[in-house]
């Protein structure tokens, strides 16, 4: 669109918010109903690690959505002289699973507890006996379930439990609900029913630590939507919450609620069976739609859903990129010691492009980049870790490879259960993420690693918030006559522009060599978690 028609669009309303919350960063977009991106805010948050619990206060959850909607609203009126009043669509999204439990009265009964907590292993044990069906650490019910255990006092008062995207939902719009890619994380569901698996329903209120309590956990959970379908308005209250100045008019549509997967997959037009993506930030996570169900439970293969309801086997990992900022924060302090002010970028740049003229196997060194626990590898917390022996070499170009190959070392063993066992392959992998931001390095390192080729689409720099606004431009356009997946293909995706990366020989073996050093370093990792405190 030109300046006037985008003028136009904005004085009538047609334009569409999206919102996500990610963990170090809240995002929101304004979009065109060409799904052009015509205004962005954003705040940068980070999680907090309080009596052991990692969290997120409510309190900032609001400050980082008015902030980044106070300079979407002041782009627009700098840019085209125009008060935004009106949007037609609204979505917000959120990282999925987590625990919020609130009591009847709408009081949270607990801090918000984040998907990075290693501290349901019981719970999720036992759940995933009785259903035969994974139930990872991070997801809600595993989080509920592991309360019970724990006899803690809250839980008799709980009436509501939900996600992030599905608490900021409900105060936006009143309604209880959550997209069905969101609420997979939150409970296993079915793609028969669209909704949450009655069987497994039935067996968790069956379980003697559950029966004794007041309430019914069909009762407790909020209700699922697919893609498209109705999922309440913006009340008054929830303009006012949304919009501090005032000039925001209640009435816009709202989208399903999703889970960052979910606007991952959007962003990435990856929703359509026998597809894949993979988004890397502080965590990161490939996720694949399937056309058959897995022939096994495994613990670390979630089985999650596409915001149209697809089954999606999901390898998540709780870290990513941390340890990689950590030591580029390091590397920032010395440049500015010797007078350098280096921007983000500059300094990543600088430090990527190095990485090229490593060695393979990164000359022998070793890194866990365990911020937090780490599922997949069995860690229940923490000890970010680098070793390397005393003939290693020891360069910079290696040790910042090190820093990269770690950072996927357990997406790779997660993958390679999926490819090994199951006989899963895609033809390619689409990628999105911080580490892409400076071409080829990181897309050559994950090409190398999962030995398939990876796609970086020029769209997927627009992030969540971008495919949470598709969602809305989507749900406002029909209410599914027309699916998501070609909804995708013949509205919003028609020109793509991308790069994809092919695995290189010597670069596949390279990564092997690391990652069977990886493994067989795992019980160092595991010593450093027991005896560093």
């Amino acid at each position: 669109m030109n300046l006037v028609d985008t003028s136009k669009a904005i004085k009538q309303g047609n334009v569409s918010l999206g919102i996500e919350l990610g963990s170090t960063r809240i995002k929101a977009v304004l979009v065109t109903d060409d799904f052009e991106t015509i205004a962005s805010g954003g705040y940068v948050w980070e999680n907090k690690f309080e009596n052991g619990i990692w969290t997120y206060s409510l309190e900032e959850v609001w400050e980082g959505i008015q902030r980044s909607y106070a300079q979407i609203a002041a782009d627009i009126q700098g840019k085209y002289h125009t008060t935004l009043t009106k949007i037609s669509a609204i979505g917000v999204s959120a990282m999925m699973h987590g625990y919020l439990a609130f009591a009847e009265n709408g009081e949270l009964l607990v801090p918000f507890r984040t998907w990075r907590n290693n501290i349901t292993e019981q719970a999720a044990d036992e759940l995933t006996e009785r259903f035969q069906f994974n139930i990872p650490q991070r997801w809600s019910i595993a989080h509920l379930y592991q309360a019970i255990l724990n006899q803690e006092p809250h839980v008799k008062d709980i009436r509501f439990i939900t996600t992030l995207a599905g608490y900021v939902h409900w105060k936006l719009s009143g309604e209880k609900v959550l997209g069905i890619g969101d609420a997979s994380g939150v409970f296993p569901v079915d793609e028969e029913t669209g909704t949450y698996r009655k069987d497994f329903l039935d067996t968790f209120d069956r379980l003697e630590n559950v029966a004794p309590y007041p309430w019914h956990i069909r009762k407790v959970l909020p209700k699922v939507l697919k893609a498209g379908e109705y999922a309440g308005t913006l009340t008054t209250e929830g303009a006012a919450l949304l919009d501090i100045n005032g000039n925001l008019q209640a009435g816009s549509l709202m989208a399903p609620p999703e889970g960052d997967a979910g606007t991952g997959m959007v962003c990435t037009n990856s929703v359509r069976k026998r597809t894949g993506n993979i988004s890397v930030g502080t965590s990161a996570f490939s996720m694949i739609v399937l056309d058959q169900p897995l022939e096994k439970v495994y613990r670390d293969i979630d089985i999650v859903t596409t915001p149209s309801g697809a089954p999606v086997a999901m390898v998540h990992i709780n870290n990513c990129s941390s340890d990689i900022n950590a030591w580029a924060n390091l590397f920032k302090q010395f440049a500015e010691r010797l007078g350098v002010d280096l921007p983000a970028d500059r300094l990543y740049e600088t430090l990527f492009l190095v990485a090229a003229k490593a060695d393979p196997d990164a000359g022998g060194l070793l890194n866990y980049s365990y911020l937090s626990g780490e599922n997949i590898t069995k860690m229940p917390a923490g000890r970010p870790l680098f070793v390397r022996k005393p003939d290693s070499a020891f360069t910079l170009a290696n040790f910042v490879q090190a820093q990269l190959y770690a950072a996927f070392a357990p997406l790779k063993i997660g993958m390679d259960i999926l490819k090994n066992e199951e006989g899963i392959k895609t033809d390619v992998l689409i990628a999105q993420g911080g580490l892409f931001k400076t071409p080829v390095i990181g897309q050559q390192v994950l090409a190398n690693a999962l030995n398939t080729p990876i796609t970086v689409m020029s769209t997927a720099g627009e992030g969540g918030a971008w495919g949470m606004a598709v969602l809305a431009v989507y749900a406002k356009s029909g209410n599914g006559k027309q699916s998501l997946e070609d909804f995708l293909d013949q509205n919003v995706f028609t020109h793509p522009e991308s790069m994809t990366l092919s695995p290189e020989p010597e670069g596949v073996s390279g990564y092997e060599a690391f990652i069977k050093r990886y493994e067989a370093g795992l019980p160092v990792e595991s010593m450093a978690v027991q005896s560093i405190f």
